[in-house]
Order: C-alpha cells, then sequence, then structure tokens
C-alpha cells in the first residue's frame, strides 16, 4: 500500500521546485500526470549527462525530478488538447503549476478559472516571489533567489566571494514546502469538502529555511557574516585539517566536548578555563580552534575518526558525491533505486506499514498521450 494511493495529481510545471513536489507526491503513491509542451520541459537538454530510455533521451537532471510520473504533450494553442487537459484537471485532485502570475489565465487554467468546476481542487502556484508583492512579476531562479535572500552572502570563506549552496537549494526546499503545503490543503479538504489555492514562493521558501540565521539578525539588528565551515553559535563545531586530509567536528555540549579532549589525549582541556563550556569557548574562538588544529595536525584520518566515533564525538569525513553514494549506510537504507534500469535516490522516507512507489522511471516526451 502506497500512501497517497488513489490521489490524482496533473503537473504543469517545469524545471525543479514544481517537479520535485510531483515527484515527492509520485513517491509516495499519487498518480502524478505530467503535462509538457511539445517542445518538452526545458531540463531534458540541461546536459552534459543524458540518459536513454527507448526512442527518448533525456538528461540526467530531468530524471532527477521526474521519477514515477505519466507523461503527455499539449499544446495549449490547440483547442482540441487544451479541452482535453481540462477535462483531465476536472477529475483531479491536486494541480501544480509555475508559471509566471496570470500566465495560465488566458488559457482558462487559473484557479479562479478551474475552480467552479472542481471545487475540490487543490491548485498549487509555484512562482519566485509570490502572486503579489512588488516583485510579483519578476522571474526568480534559484540562483539569483539565493543571492537576494542572503543565503550567499553568509555562505564561504570571510575574505572569499560569496558562494551559493552546490545544489539549487531554493527549488529544492521551495518544492518540498509546497508537499507540506498540498498535503495541509488536502487535510482541510476532508473536513470542509472544499479545495483552495496554494501560493508557493522561491523567495520566501529560501528565506524561511535560513532559520537561525534569519534570528540572530532579528535579535541583534547585526546581519549575520561568513565564517567560512565555521559555526556562529557553537565552537568547536567546523572542518579541522588532520596529518593527510579534512574531517568535520561537531561538538553539540560540554559532554561531547569533553569526549573530544580525552579521545585527542588532551584531557588539560577540560581544566583549561578558556574551554570551560560552549559560551568561553565562543569568546576565545580563535585560540581554541588553533590548539584543536595543533593537535589534529598529528593524527591521520584512518586513525581519528575511529578513536571520536569511539569516544562518542560527532564527527565524520568530508565525502565526495561518489563517496556519499558509495557509502555503507546509503546501501543498507537503499537509497539507490533503479526503477525501469535507471539509478535514482528515492523520496528519505521510510514507513512501518506502508511503502513508496518506485517502480516507475521518468516519462519520456508524451509517452502517455492518448490518440
Amino acid at each position: 500500500m502506497y500512501p497517497l494511493e488513489g490521489l490524482k495529481v496533473v503537473e504543469i510545471a517545469r524545471v525543479l521546485a514544481g517537479p520535485w513536489s510531483g515527484q515527492t507526491l509520485a513517491d509516495l503513491g499519487a498518480e502524478v500526470i505530467k503535462v509538457e509542451s511539445p517542445e518538452g520541459d526545458d531540463t531534458r537538454n540541461w546536459g552534459p549527462n543524458y540518459v536513454t530510455k527507448g526512442s527518448d533521451s533525456s538528461a540526467a537532471y530531468f530524471h532527477s525530478t521526474n521519477r514515477g510520473k505519466q507523461g503527455i504533450t499539449v499544446d495549449f494553442k490547440d483547442p482540441e488538447r487544451l479541452t482535453y487537459l481540462k477535462e483531465l484537471i476536472s477529475t483531479a485532485d491536486v494541480l501544480i503549476e509555475n508559471f509566471k502570475v496570470g500566465g495560465l489565465k488566458k488559457f482558462g487554467l487559473d484557479y479562479a478559472t478551474l475552480a467552479p468546476d472542481n471545487p475540490k481542487l487543490v491548485y498549487c502556484s509555484v512562482t519566485g516571489f509570490g502572486q503579489d508583492g512588488p516583485r510579483a512579476q519578476k522571474a526568480g531562479y534559484d540562483f539569483m533567489i539565493q543571492g537576494m535572500t542572503g543565503i550567499m552572502d553568509i555562505t564561504g570563506e570571510p575574505e572569499g566571494m560569496p558562494q551559493k549552496v552546490g545544489v539549487a537549494f531554493a527549488d529544492v526546499f521551495t518544492g518540498l514546502y509546497g508537499v507540506i503545503g498540498i498535503q495541509a490543503a488536502l487535510a482541510q479538504r476532508a473536513r470542509t469538502g472544499k479545495g483552495q489555492h496554494i501560493d508557493m514562493a522561491l523567495f520566501d521558501c529560501m528565506l524561511a529555511a535560513q532559520a537561525n540565521q534569519n534570528l540572530n539578525y532579528l535579535t541583534t539588528g547585526k546581519s549575520p557574516q561568513r565564517m567560512g565551515n565555521a559555526h556562529p553559535s557553537i565552537v568547536p563545531y567546523q572542518v579541522f585539517p588532520v596529518g593527510d586530509g579534512h574531517i568535520v567536528i561537531a561538538c553539540g555540549n560540554n559532554r561531547q566536548f569533553h569526549n573530544l579532549a580525552r579521545a585527542l589525549d588532551r584531557n588539560d582541556w577540560i581544566e583549561d578555563p578558556i574551554f570551560a563550556d560552549n559560551i568561553t569557548r565562543i569568546s576565545n574562538r580563535v585560540e581554541v580552534v588553533k590548539q584543536i588544529t595543533e593537535t589534529l595536525s598529528h593524527w591521520a584520518k584512518l586513525d581519528v575518526l575511529p578513536a571520536l566515533e569511539d569516544a562518542g564525538v560527532p564527527s565524520g569525513p568530508i565525502n565526495t558525491i561518489a563517496e556519499a553514494l558509495e557509502d555503507p549506510q546509503t546501501l543498507f537504507r537503499e537509497m539507490r533505486i533503479s526503477p525501469e534500469g535507471i539509478p535514482g535516490v528515492r523520496t528519505p522516507i521510510k514507513f512501518s506499514d506502508s511503502s513508496l512507489q518506485l517502480q516507475r522511471s521518468a516519462p519520456g516526451l508524451g509517452e502517455h498521450n492518448i490518440g
């Protein structure tokens, strides 16, 4: 049994945020019908890596965000195909779209037009800046959203350039928040019998996801600064060099720090007042990090990581993507999947009494067209 079995979703969305919501719902068992233009989703051509499925060759990027869906093509300028799409939507539970604000109204595919024929419809719009506000009409892409929301300003080395996150996190967060919104609207529909319009914005989601850094500003009036791999509120909690590379050490409390001191044969740190507690270690950050760095320089990765693990110190290597995907934990948890022989990584949810739907790969362009 799949958690969302029986739920019908129509996805009129491209690239990442909207399709990520659709793929997550598909993994959870919903029937997701992806609607593309005859030219296809832009990401079908976002190489350089391509996947061949029958006669279709689409970029790996497309396959990473569209697993589990059926695929049809609709030219909105074709009255017959547009009518077919509207009939499809009239029996759907959910619609996901990421057109510019008002972009679907001229085709009669906006919420106000569709809702009277399907009052139970949960309609999720995904845009860069939302349906209203001074930037509502502005296009929004993940990279520019990362720049505008502050995450780039706090990412990178203090003296270096601002850096974007290595994955399109604004898109991914928006896709996941979108799923939360859709599930909440469906829960309300179960009580009221009515659907509703959900307004998702990349800007809002990336801003909200900055969590403690937002509060660091709102409670002090001082904007957080780039700190490289260090943590603004915890010491030691960063990357440290060792004799043959780098590792991560993340001591979240005094007990873990004392375990670190013992594991590195530095019991003197437990008595030294500059290491007394987290507040004191923050105040003496430069000296604390200097001493830890000096001590670790005499250790090799293969020696220090087991020692820290045995001592109960949160720590680990800095893996490549390849190393992470080959990690024994990854394999044991069956995170890697291969629907229809095409590799992927599943939605990271495990249920005690249901399963994910992971049998279907991303669709070829128009693979499920009728007529």
